[in-house]
């Protein structure tokens, strides 16, 4: 079967997932499938003007606005039984879920993260940035999960004209977040450690649905995006190399606002080079819309969780990026700041 999706599967195949705390397999609702399915078919072959004007920055400003916006046709009257329906959680949120009055600030919620997020406090541990479902893989050919150019090639994810950046990189390790609409949008720093740079890539908004990714290749590299690079070799930091994380803007996202708070959500500050970013603290956040997140690591430097490991191998699990890939690929639904991966000890052992 070829990579891309046909129409029938697209639209028909189930997506499912696995639940970190239960192991239970779980059917995702997606959001928009059927307009996503006109859009990455239909109109993709039959219009191509079309397609790009629905993937361009007019358009997926005008779905923020109507979906998300300050419109009255987006007010909210029962604004908890809204979030529970969508299956928030309406008790985690810092401010009164009672008082929201648009869909937006639903979206837009902060939580007392520091209560319902643990944070994975080990010094060589590295913490998922968000509320999210997640894939790991490889750029290498000798490991297991090699998926290189499937989601991302690394020249184009990083920016064509940082070769020396993408020879760091090569060979290494790496993890997609896809978050959903319903998920908490605040980015969370995944390593302790002083950034190097930051920078942004134009690109277009294409969506995050897996069928729309499927339907295009290397996505993630095509669309807007922020890169921030983070050197954990530091005194504090997490000892696990350079670390790129990559901020996705995907339909219906304007734009990330970078602001980083060390204690709470308290004094967000821009991210600038030579700051000193500690792990689990708010980095970020996503305007209305889903999105996806990228970290990638240098080779050899960290080992992912077992069960993450274990749970993308799952055959049991009726994924449209198993059906897409024709490998077992599984996402699983992960908490913001709990484990990810650790530093690969035997690393440790080839530098001495």
């Amino acid at each position: 079967m070829s990579r891309q999706l046909s129409r029938h599967h697209f639209s028909e195949f189930a997506h499912q997932y696995v639940d970190r705390e239960t192991g239970m397999i779980c059917a995702e609702t997606l959001a928009g499938d059927r307009l996503l399915r006109t859009i990455y078919s239909e109109v993709r072959e039959r219009s191509p003007w079309v397609y790009r004007m629905a993937t361009g920055p007019v358009a997926t400003r005008t779905l923020g606005a109507i979906m998300y916006g300050g419109l009255p046709c987006v007010a909210v009257r029962n604004p908890v039984a809204r979030m529970k329906a969508l299956g928030m959680e309406p008790g985690e949120c810092l401010n009164d879920p009672k008082k929201f009055r648009t869909a937006r600030e639903i979206f837009e919620r902060k939580i007392r993260y520091w209560e319902y997020r643990s944070l994975c406090r080990g010094t060589r541990e590295v913490a998922s940035p968000s509320d999210s479902r997640v894939l790991v893989g490889s750029l290498s050919e000798q490991k297991q999960f090699f998926l290189k150019e499937k989601f991302f090639r690394l020249e184009e994810l990083l920016g064509e004209d940082r070769t020396g950046l993408t020879e760091r990189f090569e060979g290494g390790d790496f993890a997609i977040f896809r978050l959903t609409p319903e998920k908490y949008h605040y980015n969370h720093v995944p390593v302790s450690g002083v950034v190097r740079e930051i920078y942004e890539l134009g690109g277009r908004f294409h969506s995050c649905n897996p069928g729309a990714v499927l339907s295009e290749v290397t996505p993630y590299g095509k669309n807007k995006r922020v890169v921030t690079l983070i050197d954990t070799d530091v005194p504090g930091g997490t000892e696990v190399g350079l670390v790129a994380m990559v901020e996705v803007v995907a339909m219906m996202i304007g734009k990330i606002v970078q602001c980083y708070s060390e204690y709470a959500y308290d004094n967000p500050r821009r991210i600038e080079p030579e700051m000193f970013l500690r792990k689990g603290q708010p980095k970020s956040l996503f305007m209305p819309g889903s999105s996806t997140n990228v970290l990638i690591f240098e080779k050899g430097r960290v080992k992912f969780a077992p069960d993450l490991v274990r749970n993308q191998r799952r055959s049991d699990v009726h994924s449209r990026f198993t059906l897409g890939f024709e490998v077992p690929l599984a996402e699983t639904d992960i908490k913001v700041r709990s484990l990810l991966a650790v530093a690969n000890e035997s690393f440790e052992g080839a530098k001495t």
